[in-house]
């Protein structure tokens, strides 16, 4: 970590919300370097949380970088599925509006950042973090594949010596913790556990124990059963698993956004003349890379909404994939392809850099 802190300086900061990440503030101070501090801040939160957040602040005399979902897209999900829909139909369309993709935007500021993950914490899904990766999902402040350094200081160390840690070091802990929480996240999805039980199964207790994360280390999830290659049903909302179950939410949703269907972007690709040029994304819903550039292209669909280009979606895996791979120059996911208004062929986006500004020079060079 004080590697980290002496190598990327103030492009790296620690992402704070339970006791490891409070240990590593005490030992980012402990090295007497600068560091910076952000927090997700999803508006569901327990009051002792923030009363947390405000007795760290004040204990170390810093300021902690809140980030806070959109709240147009908060206002639309629970205008259309209500403040509890996570019961029915799992947590992770709400994680992703709340948490994933104010993290998105707080990565985007950044070359690296330091995490509290430990490989006990979840032994489901992080029992093989290492403690330094390049981001399999997010990307840094350069944009594209690979652009994302991110450390886990604690991943080898046990979850009874950060307990040990804390009242040595007199540092401020959650209160929660003396009723039981243990792993603490949003107010409904956290709960006390029992004597013996796993600290991570007071969260998400109503679904599958292997895969308690909630996309903020979504590459901690191991694709195994996922039909990658074009075998799955490609209907719905999620990526089939061999078992038929769906366990990925589809992505790209937006106002700004026309999600088109196997005849509407075939009609597309067949017209010599069209009265406005179009983006068009190919993607798979589980692809970790299709899920990073989310942000970026609903924010590009944002920008562009005035303009006279409009911005598309196609799911292409599934029994899509070899209609996209045959006639739409699907290679990998995902895919982004501009129509131009007067020419039949569309050309095909030639960087892996996928961050708004690169895909908005992009447009402006064919439109």
């Amino acid at each position: 970590m004080d590697k980290a802190l002496e190598k990327f300086g103030n492009d790296v900061a620690i992402a704070f919300s339970g006791a490891e990440d409070v240990a590593l503030i005490e030992y980012a101070k402990l090295t007497g370097r600068p560091f910076r501090v952000f927090s997700l801040d999803t508006g569901r939160l327990n009051p002792e949380t923030y009363q947390f957040f405000d007795a760290v602040e004040k204990h170390y005399g810093i300021h902690i970088e809140y980030m806070f979902p959109d709240a147009v897209e908060v206002q639309a999900l629970v205008r259309n599925k209500g403040l509890f829909s996570f019961y029915e139909d799992g947590h992770q369309e709400c994680c992703r509006v709340r948490k994933v993709r104010p993290l998105r935007r707080a990565l985007k500021g950044l070359q690296a950042w330091i995490t509290g993950q430990r490989k006990d914490q979840s032994p489901g899904t992080r029992s093989e973090i290492p403690v330094v990766q390049v981001d399999p999902v997010f990307e840094g402040m350069e944009g594209g594949i690979e652009s994302l350094v991110k450390w886990n200081p604690v991943a080898n160390v046990e979850g009874r010596d950060i307990w040990n840690f804390l009242p040595a070091m007199d540092v401020p802990v959650n209160s929660l913790h003396l009723k039981g929480y243990i792993s603490i996240g949003c107010e409904p999805c956290t709960r006390p556990i029992l004597p013996g039980q796993h600290e991570r199964e007071g969260r998400w207790w109503w679904e599958d124990a292997k895969a308690k994360e909630c996309g903020l280390h979504k590459g901690n999830m191991k694709e195994e059963g996922v039909h990658l290659h074009g075998n799955g049903n490609g209907n719905g909302n999620g990526a089939s698993l061999s078992n038929g179950s769906t366990i990925v939410a589809d992505i790209f949703n937006s106002q700004n956004l026309v999600s088109l269907s196997r005849a509407g972007i075939e009609n597309l690709a067949k017209l010599e003349s069209r009265k406005e040029p179009w983006l068009v994304v190919l993607y798979a819903p589980w692809c970790q890379f299709c899920q990073a550039m989310e942000g970026s292209y609903i924010e590009l669909a944002e920008k562009l909404k005035e303009s006279r280009v409009k911005v598309g979606k196609f799911r292409a895996d599934g029994d899509q994939k070899g209609f996209a791979k045959q006639e739409l120059q699907l290679g990998s996911f995902p895919t982004i392809l501009f129509f131009p208004k007067h020419s039949l062929k569309p050309i095909k986006y030639p960087s892996d850099k996928r961050d708004v500004d690169s895909l908005m020079a992009f447009v402006n060079a064919l439109r």
